[in-house]
């Protein structure tokens, strides 16, 4: 008992030491202020923070010491008290309010009791100085998180004096706020997607404070009006957009918190004027942050970086909870409807929700209604021909392009086989939507951009089953067959390019033959189409793709076809009487890929043979 006594005497005797410590500390403080010794009064502000540094560092490096968490608390609760009292000068309260934010905030990874105290005090400093000095020292306070450990705590008090800040400013409303989210969204960013410390339950808390600060602007923009109000719900918007995409890549998708939060932020956009279909086909965040910070948009799109993710994502938890989509008083079976019947329309929304796609932190369920959703809008659309100017299609073809990018990443990595297969669907469906004389084009591009040798193949057999179509649709209209290579406007995959596509795969621009068997799909695929347009020139007596050209044979034979003989040979030979499984395997990748070889080989030297005779 005697040591267990002794034990609690030794606790108490270190916690009315840290009391003593910061009372001797603060007393000192107030007196230098008062006595106006600027230099000296910073230098006890210092000590003060070294003190509650060493406190803070000591409870937080090991949670279990109950001793340092005790003394961490008092040492809180003595400043607390110190802020609150009535007699405490305003320039003492001015002096200390630009350092102990940062200082009582580092307390509020240690557990929630000091996360309220950190809040508390910092409420106590919102009191007593004026509004516009403790938006600079909290937004301040909030840039130092990038020295912190456990950043995602540290910045939850000072996010919470900002939203109550926010409601506190009375003139220069939209100016002070313009500075302000810029800051806000860089450390959310930050916090949501480049730090590893954060767990769920914080970065909850996080955004819950996020959101109040996106309902404190929203309760300001109700009392302003004309250009003020504009700007500043603009300026919402932009912050509201971010937080959803960050929310939506940060929290995980079930959790209920989550849908709260973006209900909120949700009812909050619609405010902003930013409709689904806005925000799928006309919203631009340029111009949107140019109308906003002026002439200083660019030094601010950093920290706007996933606005349009937001934008795409607004209308897809719309897709995900009905709650949501009637808070924001939407129709998405018309949005839909009018997307599908509108092809305009529906390539600006492609290009929205390709976002979606790409963003590889996002929870696979939301790519999988963004999916749904794409694949809903195209369904039956095969453009052939856009009826617009050519500027204007070619304009959006760059957007299209990164979309056809981004489904091929889902089609890769895509954990469910059924996402696979519906993102494979897609990108038919995407495909067909482009006009005839561009389709060939985006299929080369896509090839060119890819290392996989799987969707390499895939993108060759999808023109080859477009030559193919586009053959059997010339030969139902009994046009006369003939044999020269001019371009023809109801053919445009028959073409020399088509050519080139081959040489691309079977001898790749860095040189040398293909890298195999690591290639061999992608070999595979195009050995089919030579072959495939190799027979079907000669088949029909045409010679549009320049394939039977004397030329372009020997070049074929040469340069493509026994090059890739030798090598296909050599990995053969080594491996035939190789038993184990990686030689097993490369025979078995290998067998077919040889088979269609001898087989394009054999077709040129027929024709080789008959353009000698």
């Amino acid at each position: 008992m005697s040591s267990m006594s002794g034990g609690s005497e030794t606790v108490s005797f270190q916690a009315s030491e840290t009391q003593n410590t910061i009372q001797r500390i603060l007393q000192s403080c107030s007196e230098l202020v008062e006595a106006g010794d600027i230099h000296e009064s910073d230098s006890t502000i210092s000590e003060l923070v070294k003190f509650l540094d060493s406190l803070s560092d000591a409870a937080l490096s090991d949670p279990n010491n109950e001793p340092a968490q005790n003394d961490a608390f008092d040492a809180l609760t003595e400043i607390h008290q110190y802020i609150c009292s009535p007699s405490l000068a305003q320039e003492a309260v001015d002096a200390l309010s630009f350092e102990l934010p940062k200082a009582v905030s580092k307390f509020a990874g240690i557990s929630n009791r000091f996360l309220d105290k950190a809040i508390s005090i910092i409420d106590q400093f919102l009191e007593k100085c004026g509004p516009r000095d403790m938006l600079s020292i909290l937004c301040n306070t909030l840039g130092y998180s990038s020295n912190m450990t456990k950043a995602a705590s540290y910045i939850l008090p000072p996010l919470s004096g900002l939203s109550k800040v926010f409601t506190s400013i009375k003139r220069r409303y939209f100016e002070q706020v313009q500075v302000a989210v810029p800051i806000i969204l860089n450390v959310l960013k930050a916090v949501a997607l480049d730090s590893d410390d954060a767990d769920d339950a914080e970065l909850e808390s996080v955004f819950h404070r996020a959101v109040g600060i996106a309902n404190s602007i929203y309760e300001v923009c109700n009392k302003l009006d004309g250009a003020s109000n504009e700007k500043l719900r603009a300026l919402l918007g932009l912050y509201v957009l971010q937080c959803l995409a960050l929310l939506s890549a940060s929290i995980s998708y079930k959790d209920s918190t989550c849908h709260l939060m973006v209900l909120e932020l949700s009812q909050i956009s619609s405010y902003c004027g930013l409709t689904y279909m806005s925000l799928l086909t006309a919203f631009d965040v340029e111009t949107v942050a140019g109308f906003v910070f002026g002439e200083d948009k660019d030094a601010h799109m950093s920290c706007l970086s996933h606005v349009k993710h937001g934008a795409a994502l607004s209308v897809v938890w719309g897709l995900v909870s009905e709650e949501v989509a009637h808070a924001t008083k939407e129709s998405l079976v018309a949005i839909k409807d009018d997307l599908h019947n509108n092809q305009t329309k529906r390539w600006q929304a492609i290009g929205t929700l390709k976002h979606v796609l790409s963003f590889v932190n996002l929870p696979w369920e939301l790519k999988k209604h963004t999916i749904n959703f794409l694949l809903c809008i195209t369904d039956g659309c095969v453009s052939g021909e856009y009826l617009g100017e050519h500027s204007e299609w070619s304009s959006y073809m760059p957007n299209i392009f990164t979309a056809l990018q981004a489904i091929n990443m889902v089609i890769m990595y895509a954990p469910e086989p059924e996402v696979r297969k519906k993102s494979f669907a897609l990108l038919k469906a995407v495909l067909a939507d482009i006009p005839d004389t561009q389709r060939f084009d985006i299929l080369k591009a896509l090839i060119t951009n890819t290392d996989s040798s799987s969707m390499i193949a895939i993108f060759i057999d999808i023109v080859r089953r477009e030559m193919h179509m586009e053959v059997c649709n010339r030969t139902s209209v009994k046009e006369a067959p003939d044999s020269n290579n001019e371009m023809h406007p109801d053919m445009p995959f028959w073409t020399p390019s088509v050519l080139e596509l081959v040489e691309s795969v079977l001898r790749p621009p860095r040189g040398g033959p293909p890298s195999l068997p690591d290639a061999s799909d992608a070999v595979l695929s195009a050995l089919n189409l030579y072959r495939f347009v190799l027979m079907t020139e000669s088949t029909g007596k045409t010679n549009r793709t320049g394939v039977l050209s004397r030329s372009n044979l020997v070049k074929a034979y040469n340069e493509w076809l026994l090059s890739l003989r030798t090598l296909v040979s050599g990995i053969m030979t080594e491996n035939k009487n190789d038993y184990d499984q990686l030689a097993v395997d490369t025979v078995c990748t290998l067998y077919p890929l040889e088979l269609v070889l001898y087989r394009c080989i054999e077709l040129v030297e027929e024709k080789l043979k008959q353009s000698t005779t």
